[in-house]
């Protein structure tokens, strides 16, 4: 289940905007950069007592930036209130602010152990000061069998700022990181430790401000959570009917793929929609109706009138679960195209636009990372080597709204930058998508313009997740979110 993040600072920064943060603040008199090591080191401190209470020993790796002068700090406090302190640095003190907290730890009687792997290996306790945000690529070896050795051990981590390993800006790993049980984050919360590879390895976040808030620019991104829901979900007029609440058609289910667009229609509803028209393939009346009987349905062979007709009451068009890249779901595609109707692309409907690329104002499109590579000509990893650029680069292309699914969604209009960190790995399952693209369309019917739609629709979705993974999140199925979008949709219940 995803950490609750709401009483963290909503502002995500680049290594680079905390760093001019930092600097703004020293220049303005309220600190120098040794006392926001000293904030960070007792920070860290409190930290690893507050997890170990009844600790007696800590082993801590520094590095030779200012990372391992918050853990050289970390270490002196640790050691004066009687714990027994073991300290490796990998190199010797690079910043006057490291070779100041090392001056003050080896004044205090602190010592020095030898490079060595063995003694990472035998430490319960670690607390990792190696590399923090000065990653940019694949570490060197010699940090590698750092790393290494702290993840072959079964000690207790915290890591201060980033994992070591974890590039700040991006959230991506090239080669190894280490896998923090808590980490510590600094002043401004990096926008990478909230996506992609980050959140596999950055275990459950702290936060530290420093005193650095006051001294930031205008933020790279910004983070949205369930507390967002409240501002948005008012209860309705004792007056409303139906035809005020959104009217939305559903399009996909080719042969044998009619569960898609039965849960994407469904979960239209669940979020609110009046009116939902599914249009697929006849065959698939009884098992888009059986059981959900409030769904409208159109079978359709080919695009004729009618499906236009369908296209023309729509508010909204949801187009892509479970269509096929075959003719029938070629011509449905093709049909939309001539729509000016708001819509919503996923699955198959990504395909088939990354072969015929155009850009378009008022659609959201919903890609994994497979559907981006394949909208872009690139390969998964390019994808999640930096998430941020990719869901920019396919904006620019595309136009619209963008939103990236995986751990940590990334959301891109153009101008915000949205970061959702909700959800589990019990989405990875077939039909959540499909749910995400119902839950989006019927927003957008509601009135909601398409960003704030497509953002609310993420954060709806993946927290209908991590209410439904409570029973445990192998197993969870796309349907097991319906009632908890229900839920959330609702104000007067979140």
């Amino acid at each position: 289940m995803a950490q609750d993040l709401s009483q963290f600072p909503k502002a995500l920064f680049t290594q680079a905007q905390v760093r001019d943060a930092e600097l703004s603040a020293v220049s303005q008199g309220a600190s120098s950069l040794y006392e926001l090591v000293e904030r960070a080191g007792a920070a860290a401190f409190e930290c690893l007592v507050k997890h170990n209470p009844n600790a007696s020993s800590v082993f801590i790796l520094a590095g030779s930036g200012n990372n391992g002068a918050d853990a050289l700090v970390c270490a002196r406090l640790a050691r004066a209130c009687g714990m027994a302190v073991s300290v490796m640095m990998t190199l010797a003190a690079g910043t006057p602010e490291c070779q100041q907290a090392l001056a003050h730890y080896l004044k205090d009687g602190g010592e020095l152990l030898p490079k060595a792997v063995a003694p990472i290996l035998a430490a319960k306790i670690i607390v990792d000061g190696l590399l923090g945000t000065g990653v940019r690529d694949a570490v060197r070896d010699d940090m590698a069998e750092y790393i290494s050795a702290i993840n072959d051990n079964s000690a207790w981590v915290l890591s201060l700022d980033l994992p070591s390993g974890v590039i700040a800006d991006t959230g991506a790993v090239v080669g190894v990181a280490v896998m923090a049980d808590i980490t510590l984050c600094f002043g401004g919360l990096k926008q990478g430790v909230l996506t992609g590879k980050a959140r596999h390895y950055s275990g459950e976040l702290e936060f530290a401000d420093l005193g650095l808030t006051p001294f930031f620019a205008e933020a790279s991104a910004q983070r949205v959570g369930r507390e967002t829901l409240k501002d948005y979900f008012a209860a309705r007029a004792r007056d409303s009917h139906k035809g005020q609440s959104g009217k939305v058609t559903v399009i996909g289910g080719d042969m044998g793929m009619a569960g898609a667009v039965r849960l994407a229609s469904e979960a239209c509803l669940r979020a609110g929609a009046g009116l939902v028209t599914v249009i697929s393939r006849p065959e698939h009346q009884l098992t888009v109706n059986v059981s959900r009987p409030e769904l409208m349905f159109w079978g359709c062979d080919l695009v004729d009138m009618e499906v236009y007709l369908r296209l023309g009451w729509a508010q909204v068009i949801v187009l892509g679960p479970g269509l096929g890249k075959h003719d029938w779901g070629y011509n449905l595609f093709k049909a939309v195209g001539l729509s000016d109707k708001p819509c919503v692309l996923d699955a198959d409907a990504l395909n088939l636009l990354s072969n015929e690329p155009r850009r378009q104002t008022n659609w959201v499109l919903t890609p994994h990372p497979g559907e981006a590579a394949r909208l872009l000509g690139c390969s998964v990893a390019e994808i999640e080597q930096d998430r941020f650029a990719a869901v920019r680069a396919i904006q620019q292309k595309y136009g619209g709204v963008v939103l990236l699914k995986g751990a940590g969604t990334v959301i891109f209009d153009g101008k915000q930058m949205v970061v959702a960190p909700v959800g589990n790995p019990g989405l990875a399952s077939g039909g959540c998508g499909d749910v995400l693209s119902g839950i989006i369309g019927a927003l957008m019917a509601q009135g909601m313009d398409n960003m704030q739609a497509t953002v609310l629709g993420v954060v709806v979705h993946g927290c209908a997740a991590d209410l439904a993974a409570i029973q445990g999140e192998r197993g969870m199925l796309a349907s097991d979110l319906m009632p908890f979008i229900r839920q959330l949709v609702n104000s007067d219940l979140l």
